[in-house]
């Protein structure tokens, strides 16, 4: 394969390896270095890719290995970081000012509640073990078969099954009892609170009955409340999407205020 047929491939599929590094990391300027570091490895590399597995896989197995050595000398997120971070947001005036001059001026700065709805998922899964978080991001998000994990990961398809299986649980129930979408009694009203800010002028009814995840909270079973909010995943690019902007600055905010949180011993 020469460079150039490598490059092409490579910014086909250069977004999804983007999010997948997000959501992962949590960390936007994080994402691009290891993009661009992924891509200096691969196709310095080119000479031992064999073929044996798509170029994709490939390439995800040499991010997910740079990001991954980094990240193991990181603790986990608490299940109730959005919380810790609603705090802080409230103690900090300049973090609305700011969030809310972004919505004014910027036309990817629109609060949906949709967007949010992925932004906490990304939020409450780093509290995952990380083999676990990867697994979930790989066939949840991305659609990678079991094989073509365990090749990434470097393990093997019995423990991506395992690692899958724990994962969705272990969320399924962190969403259960947070989510107030979901679960009238769930301790986390954000979507809607964050929309009565930055749209008080909608009918917020009308803006949750557009949400199928909304519509059959009260008749799916937990199960298939998860695979609609993975099918919300799916479909937001959090680099593209009309409220990217906003969602970044967000997401800049939590992971100062968790890591910090996490210095100090929390």
């Amino acid at each position: 394969m020469t460079i150039e047929e490598f490059t092409h491939q490579f910014e086909r599929f250069k977004p999804q390896l983007k999010t997948y590094l997000l959501r992962m990391t949590a960390n936007a300027h994080k994402t691009e270095d290891l993009v661009q570091d992924t891509w200096i490895r691969a196709s310095s590399s080119l000479s031992s890719f064999k073929g044996e597995s798509s170029l994709k896989t490939w390439v995800f197995s040499i991010a997910s290995n740079l990001a991954k050595d980094d990240l193991r000398k990181r603790k986990r997120w608490p299940e109730n970081a959005t919380d810790i971070c609603k705090e802080a947001a409230l103690n900090n005036p300049d973090h609305f000012r700011e969030a809310l001059h972004l919505a004014e001026t910027n036309n990817h700065a629109k609060f949906e509640i949709r967007e949010h709805i992925a932004f906490c998922f990304l939020c409450i899964a780093k509290s995952l073990p990380l083999e676990q978080h990867l697994c979930l991001l790989l066939k949840e998000i991305h659609d990678f078969k079991l094989g073509e994990i365990a090749e990434i990961l470097q393990t093997s398809v019995p423990q991506v099954k395992y690692h899958l299986h724990t994962a969705r649980q272990k969320m399924i129930g962190i969403f259960d009892g947070r989510c107030a979408l979901i679960n009238q009694e769930g301790v986390c009203h954000q979507c809607t609170e964050i929309n009565g800010i930055f749209n008080p002028e909608q009918n917020e009814q009308e803006a949750l009955n557009r949400i199928k995840l909304f519509k059959e909270s009260k008749k799916a079973d937990k199960e298939h409340l998860f695979e609609l909010r993975m099918k919300i995943l799916k479909e937001i690019d959090p680099f593209q999407s009309g409220g990217h902007v906003l969602e970044l600055h967000h997401l800049e905010h939590n992971r100062k205020v968790i890591e910090e949180y996490l210095k100090k011993g929390g």
